[in-house]
């Protein structure tokens, strides 16, 4: 048996061992990779929503072994808090794109979990650092007192930090620190912000049956120097309350990390979209603990162009009705006063042709500058 082969048909039992009934599929647009559902594995990919998945048989990418996930998040925010958000989204955009409506953000919802590396690991370590201890230091300044006529003695409060050198070793098991599984990690945390890991709960299949499921694409040693610094971050404060110190600066350590434990935590997101000018869909994210909603609301410049040509078409048809006015006004004189007038009315009403086409732009463009 070929690599691939051995490979795929890794991963062709991946869905028995989680419990699933679900395929292995991807997306050839986004090369998002997934278990889906196979009730659901024939729709539109939930990242993109181009294209209808497709089945991995050959060429598969190199997968870290994956094991059932240890933890789950599940969703949390009910139907209503979800509606209410995205009613939201959709609201107060001009010129709103035909297809920008809160049924069919609702109707087109999909549930996928994001995955996330955990790492259980010994410590040990020497560290040094200085220790602040907050102190305070009693003065008294004289002032002299023109109205008193006479100097005076004030007692001065002052607070100040005394810093002393601390050393010392550390041996610890740290559990469930996270890192990046996915490379757009960090886009979807920036977007929705964190995931309260404290709401999680030990897998199980029903919880997940009917989502989506993307798998890991970042190798646990890739992952290994983004948990690095949450450990570095742990165990400072670890230190600092070891030195009983109310402050620290300085820290420094040289660690040993031994028996990495890796497995696997699932992030409840949901992901739905609507099409813009062009046809082309426009992601839009739910966090599934928050609700809170992340895309970008673009305006529709077709539907600005139409409301300006028809104000334009207004204005032609008054320069048109003015100028006939103003041909009878040669045998009428009182008409060329009212002819003059429509001509200037009819200058106006074509500028502001212009300012369906303004706002649409404008709003685009701040848009854009929120995105990034």
């Amino acid at each position: 048996m070929g690599e691939d082969s051995r490979e795929l048909a890794q991963f062709e039992n991946l869905a028995s061992v989680w419990g699933l009934d679900a395929e292995l599929v991807f997306c050839q647009k986004c090369e998002w990779t997934y278990l889906a559902p196979k009730n659901l594995m024939t729709k539109p990919c939930p990242h993109c929503f181009h294209e209808a998945l497709a089945h991995i048989e050959q060429g598969l990418t190199q997968f870290p072994d994956l094991k059932p996930p240890e933890l789950v998040m599940p969703y949390e925010i009910q139907a209503e808090a979800v509606l209410r958000g995205i009613e939201r989204f959709a609201e107060g955009i001009r010129f709103a794109p035909a297809d920008l409506k809160a049924d069919q953000l609702i109707r087109r919802l999909k549930r996928v979990y994001v995955p996330a590396w955990l790492v259980d690991v010994d410590v040990q370590a020497t560290w040094e650092l200085e220790a602040g201890f907050d102190y305070q230091v009693v003065s008294h300044q004289d002032r002299y007192n023109e109205i008193g006529g006479g100097w005076t003695s004030q007692q001065v409060i002052e607070g100040r930090i005394r810093w002393e050198p601390r050393v010392g070793r550390l041996t610890r098991t740290y559990q469930n620190i996270s890192a990046p599984a996915i490379e757009d990690d960090r886009e979807i945390r920036q977007n929705l912000g964190a995931f309260d890991r404290n709401k999680a709960e030990a897998y199980q299949e029903a919880a997940i049956k009917d989502s989506f499921i993307r798998l890991p694409e970042r190798e646990t040693q890739d992952a290994w120097t983004d948990a690095v610094p949450e450990i570095h971050g742990v165990a400072s404060q670890e230190c600092l309350e070891a030195a009983g110190a109310d402050h620290v600066r300085s820290f420094s350590w040289t660690p040993k990390y031994l028996n990495h434990n890796w497995s696997l935590l699932l992030q409840p997101i949901y992901t739905t979209y609507y099409l813009d000018d062009e046809n082309q869909p426009q992601l839009v994210y739910v966090h599934g603990q928050s609700a809170k909603i992340s895309g970008v609301r673009r305006a529709s410049m077709k539907r600005a162009q139409r409301l300006a040509l028809m104000i334009l078409g207004a204005a032609i048809f008054m320069a048109f009705l003015s100028l006939v006015i103003t041909a009878i006004g040669v045998v009428a004189p009182p008409l060329l006063v009212i002819g003059g007038l429509g001509l200037g009315a009819s200058v106006f009403v074509g500028l502001g042709a212009l300012l369906p086409l303004v706002i649409a732009w404008q709003f685009n463009r701040n848009q854009k500058g929120m995105a990034k």
